[in-house]
C-alpha cells in the first residue's frame, strides 16, 4: 500500500514537473517532496527518482521504437485495394537491366520497415536520406558487391533518396535461367556448388531448371567475363491477349518480375493462355501458391499465378485462348483469402503489354 501511494504521488509530481522550465529546481523539489512526503533516507530517494526516470526513458525509447515500425519507407502507389484499410507497407519487386531476381515463384511482399523479405527471396527497398552501400550492406547483412551487382552500380555509388534498390536476401548473385543453362555449368560460372544452389533455391529435383527460372546463387561472384545481358524478343502489341476474362481491372501495376496483377472479384473465373505455346512448369510456391509457365515459340515466357487449381499437364500444347485454370487466392495475397483473389501475370524475356496500364485502370477487351 505504502508502495501503491509512493508510485502515485511520483507520477502526480512528475506530470507538474515536466511542466516546469528549470531542471535544477525540479530537482531540488523532487528532493523535498520525497524527503517531507516518505520520510525517506536522502540516499533511498536519490535511487528511486533515479529508478523513475530510468522508467521513463524506457517508455520513450519504446515509443519511438514504435514509431518507426509504423513507418512505410515503400510507395504504396503500385497497389489498388477495395478497401483503404487493406492498403500494405509492403512492395513487390521489380527488374533491372542485367539482373533479375530470385526463385522460381515472384516474391510476395516484404516488411518495409523491418526491410527483411518473406522467404529466401530477393526485395525491394527504397532509399531513404543518408543511406549508403556500406549502410544498407550492414543494415540487411550482404555485401557491398551484392547490392552493387544487383543494381548495376559501381561499389562507391552514391544513393538519392527515393531510388529503389533490390536487395538479396544473402550476399550472392541472381540468374535467370537462358537456354542451355545447366546447374552444374552455372556452379561452374559462379564458383559455387552445385547443391548449394539445389537447397537455397528449394529444386526438388536437381536437374529441374527450365528457361525463365530465376535463381539466387548465395555466394557468388561476379564473373570477370561479362555475360550476355537479358535479351527480349520483340512482339506486337496483339501477341499477347488478355489471360482473364474481361472486362477486368489491373489491380497492382508493374513490379517484379515484369508483371501486373488482374483481378475482377471473382473467384473461379477462367485462365486463358496469352498465347500458344508448351506448358513447362507446373508447380506449387510457397508465396504464388499453384502456378504455371508457358514457353512460347518465340522463346518468351509467361507465368500465371495464385491459381485456384490448373487444368493443363507438363508438356501440355496449349493454344491462345485456351484454359489453363481458375483465378485463386493460393500462396500469399494481399488480402489473404477470397478478398485476394487474382491472377499474377508476368512475362520473361520479352515486354509486357499490360504493364503500361495504371493501376485501376480498367481493361476491357
Amino acid at each position: 500500500m505504502i508502495i501503491f501511494r509512493l508510485i502515485t504521488r511520483v507520477q502526480q509530481f512528475l506530470s507538474v514537473w515536466f511542466r516546469e522550465s528549470k531542471a535544477k529546481q525540479n530537482l531540488e523539489n523532487i528532493q523535498n517532496f520525497f524527503q517531507r512526503r516518505s520520510k525517506l533516507t536522502p540516499l533511498f530517494s536519490l535511487l528511486l527518482i533515479g529508478l523513475c526516470l530510468i522508467v521513463l526513458g524506457v517508455a520513450f525509447i519504446g515509443g519511438k521504437k514504435m514509431a518507426d515500425q509504423k513507418r512505410n519507407v515503400f510507395s504504396q502507389e503500385h497497389f489498388l485495394f477495395a478497401d483503404s484499410n487493406q492498403a500494405t507497407k509492403l512492395s513487390d519487386l521489380s527488374v533491372t537491366e542485367n539482373s533479375v531476381l530470385s526463385s522460381q515463384a515472384p516474391s510476395f511482399l516484404v516488411d518495409s520497415a523491418e526491410g527483411t523479405a518473406s522467404s529466401n527471396e530477393p526485395f525491394e527497398y527504397k532509399v531513404v536520406k543518408g543511406d549508403t552501400l556500406k549502410s544498407l550492406a550492414g543494415k540487411f547483412s550482404i555485401s557491398i558487391e551484392t547490392i552493387a551487382w544487383a543494381n548495376d552500380l559501381s561499389a562507391k555509388a552514391i544513393l538519392r533518396a527515393g531510388q529503389t534498390l533490390l536487395i538479396l536476401p544473402v550476399s550472392g548473385v541472381l540468374h535467370m535461367v537462358k537456354k542451355g543453362n545447366t546447374l552444374s555449368g552455372l556452379a561452374e560460372l559462379y564458383k559455387v556448388s552445385a547443391q548449394e544452389i539445389i537447397d537455397f533455391n528449394e529444386i526438388a529435383d536437381g536437374s529441374a531448371i527450365t528457361v525463365g527460372d530465376l535463381l539466387v546463387i548465395p555466394g557468388g561472384k561476379k564473373p570477370k567475363v561479362a555475360q550476355p545481358s537479358y535479351a527480349t524478343v520483340p512482339l506486337s502489341q496483339s501477341y499477347f491477349i488478355c489471360p482473364v476474362p474481361t472486362p477486368v481491372k489491373v489491380t497492382q501495376g508493374s513490379h517484379w518480375f515484369n508483371a501486373v496483377d488482374f483481378a475482377n472479384g471473382n473467384c473461379g473465373d477462367p485462365v486463358f493462355a496469352a498465347a500458344g505455346g508448351e506448358v513447362q512448369k507446373v508447380a506449387v510456391g510457397t508465396n504464388s501458391g499453384k502456378y504455371l509457365t508457358i514457353l512460347h515459340p518465340n522463346g518468351a515466357v509467361t507465368y500465371y499465378g495464385h491459381l485456384s487449381s490448373i487444368s493443363v499437364s507438363l508438356g501440355d500444347k496449349v493454344s491462345q485462348g485456351q484454359i489453363i485454370g481458375l483465378i485463386g487466392h493460393t500462396g500469399n495475397t494481399i488480402p489473404a483469402g477470397e478478398a485476394g483473389c487474382h491472377l499474377h501475370f508476368d512475362v520473361r524475356f520479352a515486354s509486357n503489354p499490360f504493364t503500361r496500364y495504371a493501376v485501376g485502370s480498367t481493361i476491357s477487351k
